[in-house]
């Protein structure tokens, strides 16, 4: 494979800043522009023909731009470095954009995850880099080209194995919901390990229609324990609130949430800030501003770093993903 190119658009250059320095690379250079009819141009400034590129890039909304059109300027920038000859291109994206509607469950539904799929292979990317989709198999399935399923577990092992180190009282590891039982899980088996000691679950009955959630319902015994809510991704924040009140109503004597990435929408910040949480501990992923002082950010740009210095070396990156 030929030398390795690193870019990323101007939103989201400072993330992808710390990846190049986790890496040792320089972050290539690019160009921009915006015309007047609200259209826009990027290519790369740098050479790339025979490279192997990366774009780093998070795609959510903010208030410069939507996703949609953060997506688009992606699309636009990968079909520009295949023309530059780019010898392979892999779309680095720490959060999974239309990942959370993974499967048809009325009539006519879509599947966001496949038609973005078929958006990034037919742009020309070869390889694309996630950390902790919502759902994996929907993810894995959705792509034909190679996908790198990279995991956020050892950043939020490691948090909390230092937090909890002298801690005495039971732990307990909760899932907010059914769906999240299995991610709760190799959380609790690699904190058991890690802390040598024993660990209990729980999980919280979860349902939803459109945006509404209803249930609540604690399933397990966490009276007089520490415990850790598990989830992939705080959005509007109602699953974290339901999860937590319910532990709390059950008698929990302290209790913590990690979460790979943090969406924050609406007055999700407000109600997290509001919440009995002893600290929230969740990856920069997505940019963040004006986070809940219980808010505590955990940095995965040297992960990302090592799954693309793996992926250039042609490996392990499977070592990553386990």
């Amino acid at each position: 494979m030929g030398r390795l190119k690193l870019f990323s658009l101007d939103v989201g250059a400072d993330f992808c800043g710390r990846v190049a320095a986790a890496l040792g690379e320089p972050l290539s250079r690019h160009e921009e522009r915006s015309f007047v009819d609200g259209e826009h141009k990027v290519r790369p400034l740098d050479d790339v023909e025979g490279a192997d590129v990366f774009l780093v890039q998070s795609l959510y909304a903010d208030v410069c731009s939507s996703l949609d059109e953060k997506l688009l300027r992606s699309l636009f920038f990968i079909g520009a470095l295949k023309d530059a000859g780019a010898s392979r291109i892999t779309f680095v994206m720490p959060y999974l954009c239309y990942g959370r509607k993974d499967r048809r469950t009325r009539l006519h539904d879509p599947l966001p995850t496949q038609y973005l799929a078929s958006l990034l292979e037919s742009a020309g990317t070869h390889t694309v880099m996630t950390m902790d989709a919502h759902n994996l198999s929907a993810f894995e399935n959705a792509f034909r080209c190679r996908t790198v399923h990279l995991l956020a577990r050892p950043l939020l092992v490691a948090f909390a194995a230092g937090r909890l180190a002298g801690e005495q009282r039971p732990l307990v590891v909760l899932s907010p919901d059914e769906g999240g039982i299995k991610r709760a899980e190799m959380f609790r088996r690699a904190l058991s390990e890690c802390l040598e000691r024993a660990i209990g679950r729980v999980f919280v009955e979860k349902y939803r229609s459109g945006e509404q959630i209803s249930g609540g319902t604690l399933i397990g015994e966490v009276e007089g324990t520490v415990v850790l809510i598990v989830d992939d991704l705080i959005a509007s924040g109602a699953t974290l609130c339901r999860a937590t009140l319910a532990a709390e109503a059950a008698g929990a004597a302290g209790i913590v949430a990690l979460a790979s990435h943090g969406q924050f929408s609406g007055d999700a910040r407000a109600l997290v800030s509001r919440l009995p949480l002893e600290v929230v501990a969740l990856t920069n992923s997505l940019p963040q501003t004006d986070l809940p002082n219980n808010c505590e950010l955990l940095d995965c740009a040297p992960l990302l770093a090592e799954g693309i210095r793996r992926l250039h070396d042609n490996g392990p990156v499977c070592e990553l993903t386990i």
